[in-house]
């Protein structure tokens, strides 16, 4: 096996790099927007889930779209 060369990155830049993400990502809409097309994704999903069945991972689903949706209320105050 190789050794990595992969020198890690310092804690401040990952957290300058996430935040080009975040900032890419809000080029598309408004925090307040996401937040909408988040409700709007999961709303089409749970009803997807009635037709298809038991789904073991609803749950872990649900608290992926809780942590988005209050990230969002997170960056809404920010910018505000």
């Amino acid at each position: 096996m190789t050794p990595s060369t992969h020198i890690p990155e310092s804690e401040d830049s990952v957290c300058l790099a996430y935040g080009r993400q975040v900032k890419e990502l809000l080029n598309a809409g408004s925090p307040s927007e996401m937040r909408e097309h988040l409700w709007s994704i999961y709303s089409d999903a749970m009803a997807f889930q009635q037709e298809a069945g038991y789904n073991p991972r609803v749950s872990d689903i649900f608290m992926t779209f809780r942590e988005l949706v209050f990230f969002m209320q997170r960056i809404e105050s920010v910018r505000a």
